[in-house]
């Protein structure tokens, strides 16, 4: 038995080091794991209802003169961004100009009329004291006096007046955005009120949408919705019904609707782009646009339902979530999880916290993950 002592302690030394090479392969950096994932908003047709829309400003001003004239000079196009109180378009000042000019001299006059019947009240005052004229010729030049200054300060407005009317020759940006529409051309003679220009303000982006009469009862202001851009299919932008008409268009029967983005993506989308509004079919009254197949949820560590969430670092985190009632292949989310967020679809059973991944979509192509909000 002595005799194999040393052939053990070559075993055991031999152990020692597959052990140490195993640690050793476990401190190795670990390769991103491929995992299939989908978006919440990826509902099926039979849940979500799509209306086609497109990308409006949400302050949108049609601008004209306050006066009438010929138009002689316009310094911007449709598709120019202008700021606060730039020059957009100016009429003719000719006209204006000559009424400025006679209401100066009106105004001349009648400061001067003024003056003379100060000083003539002030000599007769010095005189009646005296009595060396009537009282009531001293009231009569109180009464001139009141009147030329009545006559002064009705001038001054008519001076006012006509500056105001020789500024309104200029028509300038009332905020800053973006020139939608020109309508009108240098030459061209235009009338008090006509539109020259649509000017679609930087305050937000909608999307301008008309929902059906027969289905009215299911939409509200507030509810949530997904907006996805003809320019960018398959990508799914969150926003909010902002706005329902209160009564339906005559001829088409249906309510003019706005849809406001998240002001977060707002930036990102172009006016006039086509876009689609996805809303989902309400349950006992709720909508509910966020949806997942049955395979992605997972128990929590309290034994909630919670599911894989891709983070922009491309790691993997447990999200607690709050489901409906099951489907027959899918679930519907009311809360916890973010409309653009990326879910691990399935296999969530081999995967821990803090795993390093890479997400692939149905088609087996990578995404990126979802920005930090």
């Amino acid at each position: 038995m002595r005799a194999k002592a040393p052939t053990y302690r070559l075993l055991f030394a031999a152990a020692v080091l597959a052990l140490a090479g195993c640690g050793g392969d476990q401190g190795a950096k670990e390769a991103p794991r491929p995992v299939l994932v989908v978006r919440p908003g990826g509902e099926s047709a039979a849940t979500l209802s799509a209306y086609a829309g497109e990308v409006r400003a949400r302050e949108e001003s049609p601008l004209s003169f306050r006066i009438g004239g010929q138009l002689v000079r316009r310094t911007v196009d449709a598709g120019d961004r202008v700021k606060r109180g730039d020059l957009l378009a100016e009429l003719d000042p000719g006209d204006a100009r000559l009424q400025v000019d006679a209401a100066q001299a009106n105004a001349a006059a009648a400061d001067a009329e003024l003056a003379r019947a100060a000083a003539e009240r002030k000599r007769y005052d010095a005189l009646a004291k005296e009595q060396l004229v009537s009282r009531s010729a001293a009231e009569t030049q109180d009464a001139t006096y009141a009147a030329a200054a009545g006559q002064a300060r009705a001038a001054r407005a008519q001076l006012d007046e006509a500056r105001n009317q020789h500024g309104y020759t200029q028509l300038r940006a009332p905020r800053d955005g973006v020139v939608a529409t020109r309508n009108a051309e240098a030459g061209q003679t235009v009338s008090a009120g006509q539109v020259v220009y649509t000017l679609a303000g930087d305050a937000g982006r909608e999307i301008a949408i008309a929902l059906p009469e027969s289905r009215i009862r299911e939409f509200s202001v507030g509810q949530p919705v997904l907006v996805e851009l003809w320019s960018r299919p398959g990508e799914r932008l969150p926003g909010r019904i902002r706005e329902i008409s209160a009564a339906a268009d005559a001829q088409s029967r249906t309510f003019a609707t706005r849809v406001a983005l998240d002001p977060k993506v707002a930036s990102e989308v172009d006016l006039g782009q086509s876009a689609r509004v996805y809303v989902a079919r309400t349950h006992e009254g709720q909508a509910t646009t966020l949806r997942l197949p049955l395979s992605a949820l997972q128990r929590g560590a309290n034994g909630d339902t919670a599911v894989w969430v891709v983070t922009p670092a491309r790691t993997l985190h447990l999200t607690p979530v709050r489901v409906g009632p099951f489907g027959e292949d899918s679930v519907p989310v009311l809360s916890g999880l973010a409309a653009d967020a990326w879910v691990v679809a399935a296999g969530g059973h081999l995967l821990r916290e803090g795993q390093a991944v890479a997400p692939v979509d149905r088609d087996n192509r990578p995404v990126a993950a979802t920005k930090a909000r």
